[in-house]
């Protein structure tokens, strides 16, 4: 039996907060996203991130789903990012907050562990998770001063019905 935990991150981390999640984030995650949806203009500060973080893409996906979301007959782009020192600094130089910093056009902050997600934000929702099976990670989360956030957890038989 495998066991995974959903930590419901319950108000949006602002300052402080946010500036240690995203730490937490960058120090455990190898990849993080970004969306623009197809419809869209990017504003200028939009742009002016998505230019700041060009070093660190890996690639741009145009897709209709992704961790936290599903569209319906409409797409949006995804930005996949190395999660490297230097990102880490502009994400937290752009934005003090998870959801109202990025929210339309430029949206969704997530993190990405080995391939599979571990920060789910969908911003314009505030809905925001994290995904983990690891108890020393959890403690971390839990113990960021200030988060406010519940754990929750699921046994699964199989790993594939782990995300």
């Amino acid at each position: 039996m495998y066991r995974r935990y959903v930590i419901d991150i319950t108000s949006e981390p602002k300052n402080d907060v946010y500036r240690h999640l995203i730490d937490l984030a960058f120090d455990l995650c190898d990849r993080f996203t970004l969306v623009v949806h197809e419809e869209t203009k990017l504003d200028d500060k939009g742009k002016s991130i998505l230019e700041k973080l060009n070093d660190h893409l890996i690639e741009m996906k145009k897709q209709s789903e992704w961790p936290g979301t599903i569209l319906c007959d409409q797409f949006a782009y995804v930005y996949y990012y190395r999660a490297s020192p230097e990102a880490r600094e502009i994400i937290k130089e752009v934005s003090n907050s998870l959801y109202s910093s990025w929210i339309w056009p430029l949206e969704d902050l997530s993190f990405y562990k080995n391939g599979k997600p571990w920060l789910v934000n969908t911003a314009h929702e505030n809905i925001s998770y994290i995904l983990s099976d690891d108890e020393s990670e959890i403690d971390r989360i839990m113990n960021i001063e200030g988060l406010k956030a519940r754990k929750a957890s699921g046994a699964f038989k199989t790993l594939s019905n782990w995300y």
